[in-house]
């Protein structure tokens, strides 16, 4: 193939990114992906922000880590400051998938406490990646006072980070099951279950916490 051949295909490409039709978009973010060209990371970055099919953005993610990360790191940085919720979520999933632990400062509190609940797993699972050795057990302080948020899906996703954190979120679970919200003492009783069986459901796991708290033996967890 010609340099100006794979040219127009990665401009035609890009440009059915706007394509009504979510499969021509999804194809369009494979090719992106499969001829990497640097001139469009700015482009790429800016669709996850907007693109509104899930498994498109999923593509968009793949065809960014297809590039170099020190083009696209800066790039999925200054979406963290977006007002677009959409825009930090996705850029928080990308980063995650790069791996690249120069994007640990981004990960800022406010991130990992941002009030929309996407954007705020996002980061939970992101920080857990990135997280420097020894930097463990501040993070795991901060996910801690996150404990009894939301609905089900938010909650398992901060379980399962904390529950990556291994041994040193065992005393924060363990001061959070004498928290006054029964919300946050059946979440850390739960949390506290799968770190010792990974295997056990999160469903099981919250309802036999929510037990444990009706009867107020909520204290008397070992």
């Amino acid at each position: 193939m010609t340099m100006q051949k794979q040219d127009t295909d990665v401009i035609r490409a890009f440009r059915q990114l706007e394509d009504g039709r979510p499969s021509v978009r999804l194809r369009a973010a494979m090719a992106l992906g499969t001829a990497p060209d640097p001139r469009f990371i700015g482009e790429l970055v800016a669709r996850c922000a907007i693109e509104p099919e899930f498994y498109v953005r999923d593509m968009l993610t793949w065809a960014l880590t297809r590039h170099p990360a020190s083009m696209t790191v800066p790039e999925l940085l200054k979406e963290l400051r977006s007002e677009r919720a959409q825009a930090r979520s996705q850029a928080l999933h990308t980063l995650s998938k790069i791996g690249d632990r120069r994007a640990w400062p981004a990960i800022t509190r406010e991130l990992l406490s941002d009030a929309d609940d996407e954007v705020a797993r996002s980061a939970w699972r992101t920080a857990v990646v990135l997280v420097p050795e020894g930097e463990e057990h501040g993070l795991a302080a901060v996910l801690s006072g996150q404990l009894g948020r939301g609905g089900r899906e938010t909650q398992l996703s901060l379980s399962r980070a904390l529950v990556a954190l291994g041994e040193v979120i065992v005393p924060m679970l363990r001061a959070a099951v004498t928290d006054p919200d029964p919300r946050v003492r059946a979440h850390a009783i739960a949390t506290e279950r799968l770190l010792r069986d990974p295997e056990a459901g999160f469903e099981f796991a919250i309802e036999e916490a929510k037990r444990v708290v009706a009867l107020g033996g909520a204290g008397k967890e070992e």
